[in-house]
């Protein structure tokens, strides 16, 4: 299979490219490294395989071109403006990035002639705020997003149905949790156990936002790249939850994490982020029924390997 990665190196991204090429297939990435880096990259590289880098942003008209050249049968799209903060700060941009950006790579998936879209939705944003007893949520729920980000992301699946109602191109949108996990960006507005890792293995206390009771989905990286990989043969014309469906508050991922750590530091607690949820978790059933699907790695064991990751990039850095 020819596959072409957007956002292929970002976090998730890179992390599906390695999959990828791992299993033989040929791999374009396209990402404008806004956020992205090609040190994301280097195990890819190292792979061997048909591999190329494409330095462009998705809501450039070149970008329809350059698809149409390089005849993908399959697109997963992640590139994104990602930030719900920067999305009220700026939805122009993330307009830009999310909905124009998506119709550059469907025209060019259809003037390519690709097979189908495995486009990176967003769980929590997508069905906005939910009461209790509606967690965990599943697709059939409206979707109420409550942010710019949440609206561009629902805005991008009307495009995938129209694009597959007139021409034929299949796709499947994975709504995804909360992901972590390896190259999740320390310094990122939406790497929590990222930033979390990196202030506890120097021994800096960590700061919540909010009071720590908002609860979360937190789904490892290893496990959402393979419904990815899944998505490229099934599932067509659905939106798919990947999560665990079981909820973790802010706080008792902070307390797994420190203990892990060896750490006991308390955290500090900041204001609320702007447009945050007080709860998310998807409901991953139909993911095990159309993809065979299930998430298989516990949290303990995804934040050790999260901890195992930060602590070598910071070995390698002061070796340096």
């Amino acid at each position: 299979m020819r596959a072409l990665v957007t956002g292929g190196a970002g976090f998730i991204g890179s992390n599906l490219v390695d999959r990828l090429l791992i299993e033989g297939h040929a791999v374009d990435v396209v990402d404008d490294l806004s956020t992205g880096s090609l040190a994301n990259l280097a195990e890819a590289r190292a792979l061997g395989g048909e591999f190329h880098f494409h330095q462009i942003d998705v809501s450039d008209a070149d970008i329809v071109t350059l698809i149409e050249k390089q005849r993908p049968e399959v697109i997963f799209h992640l590139a994104a403006q990602a930030s719900v903060a920067a999305s009220l700060r700026d939805p122009g941009h993330d307009a830009a990035v999310n909905v124009v950006g998506t119709v550059r790579v469907l025209e060019g998936a259809r003037r390519a002639g690709a097979r189908k879209i495995v486009y990176a939705a967003s769980g929590g944003t997508l069905y906005g705020v939910l009461e209790a007893r509606e967690l965990p949520v599943d697709e059939t729920h409206l979707f109420r997003p409550i942010s710019p980000y949440g609206v561009s992301k629902r805005v991008a699946l009307d495009y995938l149905e129209v694009f597959r109602d007139l021409d034929a191109l299949e796709f499947t949108a994975l709504a995804l949790a909360n992901v972590y996990g390896p190259r999740q960006d320390t310094q990122g507005e939406c790497g929590v156990v990222a930033r979390f890792a990196a202030d506890l293995l120097v021994g800096q206390p960590s700061t919540i936002d909010g009071d720590g009771h908002q609860t979360r989905d937190f789904v490892f990286v290893d496990d959402v790249v393979d419904a990815f990989c899944r998505a490229a043969t099934r599932a067509g014309g659905l939106v798919v939850n990947i999560g665990t469906g079981v909820p973790t508050s802010v706080a008792r991922l902070y307390a797994t994490m420190a203990a892990q750590a060896g750490s006991r530091l308390a955290p500090g607690h900041g204001p609320p982020r702007p447009g945050d949820l007080p709860a998310s978790c998807l409901d991953p059933s139909r993911a095990k029924l159309h993809l065979g699907w299930v998430p298989w790695t516990s949290l303990e064991d995804g934040v050790a390997a999260t901890l195992a990751f930060v602590a070598r990039q910071a070995s390698g850095r002061s070796r340096r």
